[in-house]
C-alpha cells in the first residue's frame, strides 16, 4: 500500500490563533477642533435660529430658578449666557478645546460661567449634582445616544430638569418628500452626511425620529414633560424674503401648536427623572 503523505507541522501552526479585528478606538466628540472652522462665525447668518432657540429655552424655564446648571456641548457659550439668568452657577461642558478657547473671549463679560473639557458620555459630576442640564445641537452627533442619556439621568438632581434638543427627521418637508414617494418615515436615525464623509473617522451627523427619542429617554429613566417645535420657518430663501422680526413673531406663535406634530426641524424636550 502506498504510504500516506504526512503534513509537516510547523511550530507556528500549533500556536496560531484566528485573527480578530481590532476594536475601533473610542471616537471623541471633538468635531469642532478643526482650525478651518469657526463655530462663532457659523452663527453670523443664523440669527433667526439663534433667537428661536433662546425663545424656546425661556418658555421651558419660565418661572424656574436653579442652583447649578450645565450647558453640555455648548460650543463657545452661546446658550450659557442665557442659562446664567436661570441659575446661580453655570458650567460650559464642552468636548472641544478650540470651542473653550473661543469661549474664553466670548464669556469675558459674563462672570460666573465656568469652562470644562467634558465628554457627554462621561461627565465629571457627582450623581444628582446638577439641577438644570441643557443639551442643544448635540444629539445630531449621536446615532445611539443611550450612554449620553444615562449620564444625563445620573448627574441630574431628583427635582432637576433637562432640556434636550433633537434634530428632527420628521419635519414637514421630509414628510412631504416621503409621501410623494410612498415611503414610510424611518424609525432609526438617518445619516445626513455626504457619501464621501460616511467614514468612521468622520463625526456622525444624523437626524432623529422624535418618537424613537422619547422611547430612548424613557428607557434611560427620563420622562418628557413639555415639547416645543423650534425654527419652524428655517429656510434660506424665506430668510432672504421675510424680515427677521416677522419671522420671530411667527415663531413665537408656532412653537407650541406645532409641537404635537413635530413640525419643525428642531424639537426641544423638557425632561425630568423618572423616580424609582
Amino acid at each position: 500500500m502506498p504510504k500516506t503523505a504526512r503534513r509537516t507541522i510547523k511550530s507556528s501552526d500549533k500556536t496560531a490563533k484566528p485573527k480578530t479585528a481590532k476594536p475601533k478606538p473610542k471616537r471623541r466628540a471633538d468635531q469642532y477642533n478643526d482650525p478651518t472652522h469657526n463655530y462663532l462665525h457659523y452663527w453670523d447668518t443664523r440669527q433667526y435660529e439663534n433667537q428661536a432657540e433662546h425663545m424656546a429655552i425661556r418658555r421651558l424655564l419660565r418661572g424656574k430658578h436653579f442652583r447649578r446648571a450645565v450647558d453640555v456641548g455648548g460650543g463657545y457659550g452661546r446658550l450659557s449666557i442665557l442659562l446664567k439668568e436661570y441659575a446661580d452657577e453655570v458650567t460650559l461642558a464642552e468636548p472641544s478645546q478650540q470651542q473653550l478657547d473661543l469661549a474664553a473671549d466670548f464669556l469675558k463679560g459674563y462672570p460666573g460661567i465656568k469652562r470644562r473639557l467634558v465628554q457627554a458620555d462621561d461627565m465629571p459630576f457627582k450623581d444628582g449634582a446638577i439641577d438644570l442640564l441643557v443639551m442643544v445641537r448635540v444629539m445630531h452627533h449621536l446615532p445611539d445616544p443611550a450612554r449620553e442619556l444615562r449620564e444625563v439621568r445620573r448627574v441630574l438632581a431628583d427635582d432637576g430638569c433637562a432640556i434636550i434638543e433633537v434634530a428632527n427627521y420628521l419635519h414637514i418637508r421630509n414628510r412631504l418628500k416621503h409621501l410623494v414617494r410612498y415611503e414610510r418615515m424611518p424609525v432609526k436615525p438617518v445619516d445626513i452626511r455626504s457619501p464621501e464623509n460616511r467614514r468612521y473617522d468622520e463625526i456622525p451627523f444624523v437626524n432623529h425620529n422624535p418618537y424613537t427619542v422619547t422611547r430612548q429617554l424613557e428607557h434611560a429613566g427620563l420622562r418628557v414633560e413639555a415639547t416645543l417645535s423650534v425654527s419652524n420657518l428655517r429656510s434660506v430663501r424665506l430668510k432672504r424674503l421675510v424680515p427677521q422680526e416677522m419671522m420671530i413673531g411667527a415663531e413665537r406663535f408656532l412653537q407650541r401648536p406645532l409641537a404635537s406634530i413635530y413640525f419643525g426641524p428642531s424639537i426641544f424636550f423638557l425632561v425630568r427623572k423618572i423616580k424609582n
